[in-house]
């Protein structure tokens, strides 16, 4: 029978639209203002600080809708802004420096869409307010880590070819080597040279030659750092549950990030701006430490200090870095004492082998180094910034160490957590600062959603008025595909976890509105036009149908190219715009194909009509 769709593509149609709407439902709750409450280093969170928050407010005469404490944070909730700014001033004054009280928006959906994944869409900075960073890169320091690592592998390959030099030091566009002996110095070179095709050699003297950095591989470890960098950023900010972060690349030094819906910046600048990262160092056994304290630090060591402020003598050579750690959990040792457990990747379990089989019963040191911006400039342009070193740990190697070991040194369970977090998110390949700052209101990304639905609600009307008038019943039947074609698109956009939605992507979603109408006009057209050839109802409303797909699925076709291509090569409001444009091409034809056809079955389907209402 013409027009009469099976029961299971009825249901599948039904299914469809009513898991869309589902998921698009929490957005109709919207967002409570919340206060986020997260240790600073020296600190940890327990439910006598929860305790704390509350009766804080309470005394205050502040009523929160509600106090959790959950994935390490605390999350107080308040019926508006000015309650939850109020908030923010006596929590931080109850709780002191040791915490960090962060004003966040908290989605307000019940606690049974939370449960099956139903979360609100994500919006962007235009939208929902919050901060964006601008931060530089450092590349000298780049590039003298990657001296530094050239230095330690150029002495490891000499000692192992029985290469006897006299001294492996940084040149200032790359590397110098020199020896006593001309017939070991050519052979150096050409090994060196046969090893290391990125480094451009050439000689000093009949004694040394320099291996410098050719212009392709510093733009190398340019792109390196600056990519790193970004995939290290997203990481802590992930990590610490902060924001939803947009982080990328502006320019060859510098660095984009959007924290949607964070209003105070401290929490989000000591997580982006924390440079920390670990380097392991032997010990320098029965070196004079007093004489290194006078100033006669002997030759390949170097003076540090411990947390407690005592000095430390180290080998200069750095037996590893931070940069091969691909897992630290903090935990406890045998003796109730913090500490943090580290997984290296195969280089670097490799490395730790080789080094520590010859040196059991020996000290080693782990090292740890943070960066702060002076905020000032070098002659050159490039950031000035501050190198604290500090030895957290030095033990006994007792036995051959691998890619599983563990360091001691913590004052705290909280340190030993941060620590671990810090170095699990990723050491910075290159220290960072935050050049440029911007805060975006709550008010006016609110403004810029209200000037958004405005722009749809009339685009809308005018679209249902047009398709009421010109087309009746099969018009209604149009606007009703359109009103699901929204909830869909609103309802994927909720269940991508990558997906936000911009202002660029409110336009797509207009854009899609009219999209959506386009491929119903061409049906109810075609319709048209097989009653005026003398179809009988039931065959004009098949062929108009089956004969209109390939044209809108042509149309689309090219819409969806043009969107993939957007989303490839675009960036931030682009890539937004493009996503919503993806989704509605796919929602609009569903809505447009199946959906409508699938009202119209059951309202036509099947009968024997003498006229019918388009």
């Amino acid at each position: 029978m013409l027009n009469k769709y099976p029961m299971w593509k009825n249901l599948m149609v039904m299914f469809i639209v009513a898991i869309g709407a589902l998921y698009a439902l929490p957005n109709l709750y919207g967002e409570d203002p919340a206060l986020q409450i997260s240790a600073s280093r020296n600190a940890t969170l327990t439910t006598s600080t929860m305790d704390q928050v509350r009766s804080s407010l309470e005394e205050a005469g502040l009523q929160s809708k509600s106090v959790v404490m959950a994935d390490g944070l605390i999350e107080a909730r308040f019926s508006n802004t000015e309650e939850q700014g109020r908030a923010q001033e006596v929590v931080a004054q109850a709780l002191g420096n040791d915490f960090i009280v962060a004003i966040n928006l908290a989605p307000a959906q019940p606690s049974w869409l939370a449960a099956i994944g139903g979360n609100p869409m994500k919006l962007g900075l235009d939208l929902r307010g919050g901060v964006n960073f601008l931060m530089e890169v450092d590349m000298n320091e780049a590039i003298r880590k990657q001296q530094d690592q050239i230095v330690t592998d150029f002495r490891s390959d000499l000692r192992e070819e029985r290469l006897r030099y006299s001294g492996v030091r940084i040149a200032p566009h790359g590397v110098e080597v020199r020896f006593r002996d001309e017939d070991v110095a050519s052979k150096a070179r050409q090994f060196l040279a046969q090893k290391y095709p990125n480094l451009e050699f050439s000689n000093r003297d009949s004694l040394s030659f320099s291996a410098d950095l050719t212009p392709e591989y510093l733009k190398e470890i340019k792109d390196y750092a600056l990519n790193q960098n970004i995939t290290i950023l997203r990481n802590r900010v992930n990590e610490l549950g902060v924001a939803e972060p947009v982080v990328q690349r502006q320019g060859a030094e510098r660095i984009t990030v959007e924290l949607p819906g964070v209003q105070d910046t401290a929490r989000a600048k000591e997580i982006l701006g924390a440079t920390a990262t670990l380097e392991f160092r032997m010990v320098a056994e029965g070196a004079d430490i007093n004489a290194a304290l006078r100033g006669l630090v002997p030759a390949g060591t170097k003076l540090y200090e411990d947390k407690d402020g005592r000095p430390v003598l180290l080998q200069q050579q750095v037996i590893l870095t931070g940069d091969h750690i691909t897992g630290a959990q903090s935990g406890f040792d045998e003796n109730g004492r913090a500490q943090v457990n580290i997984s290296l990747d195969g280089a670097g379990g490799n490395k730790m082998a080789d080094f520590t089989k010859d040196a059991i019963g020996k000290g080693m040191a782990t090292v740890f180094i943070e960066y702060s911006s002076t905020g000032e400039r070098n002659a050159d342009g490039s950031l000035k910034f501050d190198k604290n070193e500090e030895v957290i740990s030095v033990a006994t190697i007792q036995a051959r160490l691998g890619r599983n070991f563990r360091i001691t040194g913590q004052e705290s369970p909280a340190e030993a957590q941060n620590l671990a977090l810090l170095l699990r998110a990723g050491a910075l390949i290159a220290p960072i600062t935050i050049v440029q700052e911007r805060t975006i209101g709550p008010s006016l990304g609110q403004e810029n959603i209200d000037n958004g639905k405005s722009a749809l609600m009339w685009g809308m009307l005018a679209v249902v008025i047009f398709m009421a008038i010109y087309y009746r019943k099969f018009g209604v039947i149009a606007v009703g595909a359109l009103v699901g074609n929204l909830v869909l698109i609103v309802g994927v956009m909720s269940m991508i976890p990558g997906a936000t939605l911009t202002m660029p992507g409110i336009a797509g979603i207009v854009l899609t509105v009219g999209m959506a109408v386009d491929g119903n006009v061409l049906i109810f057209e075609r319709i048209r036009e097989e009653l005026r050839a003398g179809r009988s109802i039931q065959q004009a409303i098949h062929e108009g149908y089956a004969n209109a797909f390939s044209t809108i699925a042509d149309a689309n076709i090219t819409t969806m190219i043009t969107a993939l291509i957007l989303f490839s090569v675009g960036t931030g409001p682009v890539k937004g715009f493009a996503v919503t444009l993806m989704i509605g091409i796919a929602t609009s034809m569903f809505t447009a194909i199946v959906a409508s056809r699938a009202v119209v079955n059951a309202l036509w389907g099947g009968k024997r009509l003498k006229k019918l209402d388009i």
